[in-house]
């Protein structure tokens, strides 16, 4: 699995084994106020008053590097804030503040600043305030023209509208909302199979694109959290899965229990153009949904009473929203009309799907 990702220098795997062992370390440096540790969208830490803490940590992955190459700054800070203020929102949370990391080889004023306004607009779309932040100069650690991103994101939760596995229920709804294209996952591969390969570069149009690679590359990252806490407050969503680093089906798991299993169409949703060409430079359809979005950039579960007023809302939120499944008895996420990856054995017969455990661990996010 993932052997272009792999190729291109990103080993999933060793992520997942890393991520076990952070949560078990993690979890000897706790407190009896921790309600969610490592493991979730969010780490969520009781107040008291029916009050909770939401937080997530995450970066921009090698976007960063298109980003430098293009010397086009001014947007990739709305990606920051999108990877962590969407994750706090999946737990049901509201962002109220947020914090970057900015590390430079050379501190040139001017693209600072540049980078921080992008932070900035990512903060105002999510609703949150930019509370602070660090920047540093690493000569001799960085080249001078390159530079890292991360952030962290605090939101607020009523315990009683905490959104989850557990509230979600057999014949629930899978309702998608539309990516903004790439977001900030899988670049690694992308750079790879397109740039590197020399098949485009970033001032080329592709036909299917119909626009500079650049302007595609850089699309910002879609903010869907003021949409969530909305939905999450009027008690119409029951989970939410953020698509980010190991696509829909490392993520889609995330947000259901034990014995309960997902089954999704990818025929009920439009896929941006940017994700056929890379699949026609020669990757896997298997590969690509467990590297990229594929057109969706939110999951959210859905009790089947709330399905219009869930559509409804996302259409006057400006977010472009599907059915694209439901939950069913079992146990996997199954993507109808795939076929299964690797060999088929043949006495046994195989679904033309892919089945993936839900017992997954959390894949990070900035996965490049």
């Amino acid at each position: 699995m993932s052997d272009a990702y792999r190729s291109a220098g990103v080993d999933l795997e060793a992520a997942s084994r890393a991520t076990g062992l952070i949560r078990d370390i993690a979890a000897r440096a706790s407190r009896p106020e921790v309600s969610e540790g490592v493991g979730g969208f969010a780490g969520l830490y009781r107040l008291g008053d029916g009050r909770l803490l939401a937080a997530a940590a995450d970066g921009v992955g090698t976007k960063l590097e298109i980003a430098r190459s293009a010397r086009r700054l001014s947007t990739i800070g709305i990606d920051l804030v999108a990877m962590c203020a969407d994750d706090v929102a999946c737990v049901g949370a509201e962002p109220i503040f947020f914090l970057d990391y900015l590390a430079v080889g050379r501190l040139v004023p001017e693209e600072v600043a540049s980078i921080v306004e992008g932070v900035a607009e990512g903060c105002r779309r999510a609703g949150c305030a930019l509370l602070g932040g660090e920047t540093a100069e690493h000569p001799g650690v960085l080249e001078g023209d390159r530079f890292d991103l991360a952030g962290v994101c605090v939101g607020i939760a009523n315990a009683t509208q905490v959104l989850g596995p557990h509230r979600v229920a057999e014949g629930d709804l899978l309702i998608g909302l539309a990516s903004t294209g790439l977001h900030a996952n899988g670049f690694s591969l992308v750079r790879s199979v397109l740039l590197d390969s020399g098949e485009y570069g970033l001032t080329s149009m592709p036909e299917q694109i119909g626009r500079w690679m650049v302007d595609e590359l850089l699309e910002p990252t879609a903010i869907y959290a003021p949409l969530l806490h909305g939905m999450a407050r009027s008690e119409l969503i029951s989970a939410a899965a953020h698509v980010t680093g190991g696509g829909l089906p490392e993520n889609v798991p995330r947000a259901l229990p034990d014995g309960l299993g997902a089954e999704l169409d990818p025929a009920s949703w439009p896929r941006p153009a940017i994700f056929d060409l890379i699949e026609g430079s020669g990757v896997s359809a298997a590969e690509m949904f467990s590297v990229f979005n594929m057109g969706i950039g939110m999951v959210l579960v859905v009790p089947v009473r709330a399905k219009d007023e869930v559509l409804t809302r996302a259409k006057e939120a400006g977010a472009e929203a599907y059915v694209i499944g439901k939950v069913v008895a079992g146990s996997g996420l199954r993507l109808l009309g795939l076929e299964p990856p690797g060999p088929v054995e043949p006495e046994v017969a195989q679904p033309a799907s892919i089945d993936l455990p839900l017992e997954l661990d959390e894949q990070p996010s900035d996965d490049g």
